[in-house]
């Protein structure tokens, strides 16, 4: 089962983090907050910080351009549990959840260029195919 902690303060910061699935791993936990991506208020926190109830967090995980999800701590473990379990330890703001999902429509509606590129870079098979036609293709400015 999950055990919740019952200290005044709590846990810290990187083990809630892990502990509610926002990060596999304390480490990559531990490295988002001292890249400054987890935010207290709009300020870079530090990751020993103890974790209250009635926090509010800034979280940005994943790609570079990806919204950061605004958070309110509801409870506190520094034990990882089940994704369920995770879940109800915070409480994702309304705002957040409909930045992200207009974020998701403007990604759908328009999404990123470089995707579109079927083929990458020629093999060489294709550079020598080339190589072949750019020999004999005849040209205007060609005298023979």
């Amino acid at each position: 089962m999950n055990k919740a902690v019952e200290t005044e303060g709590g846990p810290r910061l990187d083990k809630w983090l892990w502990a509610a699935r926002f990060f596999k791993t304390r480490a990559l936990a531990a490295e988002a907050i001292d890249k400054g991506r987890v935010l207290s208020g709009g300020q870079p926190i530090k990751r020993s910080r103890e974790v209250r109830v009635g926090d509010r967090l800034s979280v940005r995980q994943g790609a570079p351009g990806e919204l950061p999800r605004e958070i309110e701590v509801l409870a506190l473990s520094a034990v990882r549990g089940p994704a369920p379990v995770a879940q109800q330890l915070y409480a994702e703001t309304a705002q957040s959840l409909a930045a992200r999902e207009a974020a998701a429509k403007a990604r759908k509606l328009a999404p990123e260029p470089a995707l579109a590129i079927e083929h990458g870079r020629p093999t060489k098979r294709d550079r020598r195919e080339l190589h072949e036609w750019q020999r004999w293709s005849a040209s205007v400015d060609d005298k023979g």
